[in-house]
C-alpha cells in the first residue's frame, strides 16, 4: 500500500490466475473456534480490488463485491478491510465530499445504490467483520482536477490543498484540514454499523525525488509551518500535527461508539537501526509518522504494520520487525503485521517464494496471543488457487478475532437456545454482537461424523445447519469480544 501509483502492476501478472473459477471453501469442520484476526485488505483506489472497472453497472459491483465476501468467509478470513474513502471522495453516501470516480468514472455520480451499506449488511451476514478504510489527506491527482467534482476540497476549500509532485494532499498541518477529515471519520462511525476504523501509512506524502537537485522535493506547507509552528523545529511539527490527528481520532471515534476498534497500519520500518539490523526508509523522518508513540500511548486498538519483506531478507527481515514491534507494545494493544501476498510467488526484484506468507502466518502464531495478520490485496490473497493451497491448511479451523478487553471487559450471559431439526434458535435480554455456533454429530453406526463452527450476527436469531446436530454450543460475543459461558444442547 505504499505506493499511490500502484495500481495493477502487481496484478497483470496474475490476470489469467484471478479469471479461475471461486476456489472452493476451506475446510471448516473442526468444531470449536481459535481466537485469530484474520484480515484483508480490498482496495478500491484506482479500481485495484473493487469494483474491478468503474463502468460496472451497480448489479455488476454487487455481484463482485458478494464474491470477495464469500470468498474471504468461504477460505476462512474474519474480516475484510474495505477502502471507503480513498482520496478525499466517497465509497458511501456522504454529504460532506463527493462519490468517487470509481464508482462511476464520473466523481460525484450517485451509483445507485450504498456500497458501505451493501457491504457491512453482506459481511455480517457472513460472520466477516467490516472495517473501513480511511485515507485522511490524500486529495487525489493533479491531473484530474478539471474533473473534479464541484464538493471536492479541490473545488471547496483549495487554501489547505497543496500540490506535490503529481498528486494533492491536504496540509496535515492545516487544523481546518485535520478537522475536515475527523468530521469525516465521525460520520462514518454514526452512520454505519462497521466493527472498525482503518488507516494505511499515509498522513505525510512519501518523499518525491527531485530530478534537477537529486534530492528530495519539500512539501509545500512553509506557509502553514510559519503560522503554527510554535517554536518547534519543522519535522517536529510535522509529527506533532499527526499525533494530534491520531489523538483525537481515538478519542472522537470512541465516544461516538465506544466499542468501535481503531487500526493504524504504518510504513513497517520506525527508524532505521530499530532493530539494528534493519535499513531502509525513515517513517519518523521523512513522512513523520511516529507509529511507536501512538503504539505506546494507548491511541491504537490494533497496530499493523506493513512488513511487506521476507523472513530471510537480510536489512528488513520479518522476524526481526515483528519482534522489535511486540517490544514496543507496552499498553498490551494487538499487534498484527500487514503481509505481502502480492509478492508471494512474483518474479519481480521484491518478490518472494509462494510460501512465504505461510511460513510468516507461523511465524507470528510462534510469537504473538493471539495472533493476528492482514493480507495485502484483495485479488492476489482470495482469487489465485496456487496461493490459496498454501493457507488453507492453515484456516481449517475457524477463527473469532481477538477480543479487546480495555474497550469492556464484562461477560456476556450465555444465551438460551434451542433446536429443530437443522435450525439452531438462541436469544439473550441483550442482543450480543455476534452468536458463535458450534454444532457437532457423531454420524451413527452408517453415517459420518460432522462437524462446524460458524459466526452469526447479533440481529440473527437462528441459523440452519448443514446437517441435524447431535449437540450444539452457542455463546454470545459482545462488541469488545468478549464471550459468554457455554449454553449447550444435547439430543435427548
Amino acid at each position: 500500500m505504499r505506493s499511490f501509483a500502484r495500481t495493477t502492476v502487481a496484478l497483470a501478472a496474475l490476470a489469467a490466475a484471478c479469471s479461475t473459477p471461486r476456489t472452493a471453501p476451506a475446510p471448516m469442520d473442526a468444531g470449536r473456534f481459535t481466537r485469530e484476526f484474520r484480515g484483508v485488505w480490498v482496495a478500491t483506489v484506482a479500481n485495484i480490488d473493487w469494483p474491478s472497472r468503474p463502468t460496472l453497472s451497480p448489479d455488476q459491483q454487487r455481484a463482485e463485491m458478494i464474491d470477495i465476501l464469500d470468498r474471504a468467509a468461504g477460505q476462512g478470513y474474519n474480516a475484510v478491510v474495505l477502502q471507503v474513502r480513498p482520496a478525499a471522495d466517497a465509497v458511501y453516501r456522504s454529504d460532506l465530499e463527493p462519490w468517487s470516480v470509481l464508482l462511476t468514472g464520473q466523481q460525484g455520480t450517485d451509483p445507485g445504490y450504498d456500497p458501505l451499506e451493501f457491504a457491512v449488511a453482506e459481511a455480517h451476514a457472513r460472520g466477516l467483520e467490516l472495517h473501513a478504510w480511511i485515507n485522511p489527506f490524500r486529495a487525489g491527482n493533479a491531473a484530474d482536477t478539471v474533473r473534479f467534482a464541484p464538493s471536492h476540497v479541490w473545488n471547496t476549500r483549495r487554501h489547505f490543498v497543496r500540490l506535490y509532485g503529481a498528486q494533492l494532499w491536504m496540509d496535515p498541518g492545516d487544523a481546518e484540514a485535520r478537522e475536515h477529515s475527523l468530521r469525516v471519520v465521525s460520520d462514518i462511525v454514526r452512520r454505519y454499523d462497521i466493527d472498525a476504523v482503518h488507516m494505511d501509512d499515509y498522513f505525510y506524502p512519501y518523499p518525491v525525488r527531485d530530478t534537477a537537485t537529486g534530492g528530495n522535493r519539500a512539501f509545500p506547507d512553509s506557509a502553514t509551518y510559519a503560522r503554527s509552528g510554535g517554536g518547534l523545529a519543522l519535522n517536529d511539527w510535522r509529527r506533532a500535527n499527526i499525533d494530534d490527528f491520531v489523538r483525537r481520532m481515538y478519542q472522537e471515534v470512541h465516544a461516538v461508539k465506544p466499542m468501535i476498534r481503531v487500526g493504524i497500519s504504518p510504513f513497517g520500518i520506525w527508524r532505521p537501526g530499530n532493530p539494528a539490523s534493519v535499513q531502509g526508509l525513515d517513517a519518523y523522518d521523512q513522512i513523520f509518522a511516529d507509529a511507536r508513540k501512538w503504539l505506546q500511548e494507548g491511541w491504537v486498538d490494533y497496530l499493523a504494520p506493513q512488513l511487506y519483506w521476507s523472513i530471510a531478507a537480510p536489512q528488513q527481515g520479518f522476524p526481526a520487525l515483528y519482534d522489535w514491534w511486540l517490544e514496543q507494545n507496552t499498553q498490551g494493544r494487538h499487534v498484527w503485521p500487514g503481509l505481502a501476498t502480492y509478492r508471494a510467488g512474483s518474479s519481480a526484484s521484491n518478490g518472494f517464494a509462494l510460501t512465504e506468507i505461510a511460513d510468516q502466518v507461523r511465524l507470528i502464531r510462534q510469537r504473538s496471543a493471539p495472533p493476528g495478520h492482514i493480507m495485502y490485496n484483495g485479488t492476489t490473497t482470495l482469487k489465485r488457487p496456487q496461493f490459496t493451497a498454501t493457507i488453507a491448511p492453515l484456516f481449517a479451523t475457524r477463527a473469532i478475532p481477538p477480543a479487546y478487553p480495555w474497550l469492556g471487559s464484562g461477560t456476556p450471559a450465555p444465551p438460551t437456545i434451542g433446536v429443530s431439526g437443522r435450525t439452531v434458535s438462541f436469544s439473550a435480554a441483550e442482543t450480543p454482537r455476534w452468536w458463535a455456533v458450534n454444532a457437532r454429530t457423531d454420524g451413527g453406526m452408517f453415517g459420518r461424523s460432522r462437524s462446524l463452527a460458524r459466526l452469526v450476527f447479533g440481529t440473527s436469531s437462528a441459523v440452519t445447519l448443514e446437517f441435524e446436530p447431535q449437540h450444539v454450543t452457542v455463546n454470545a460475543v459482545d462488541g469488545a469480544g468478549n464471550m459468554s459461558a457455554d449454553a449447550t444442547w444435547r439430543r435427548p
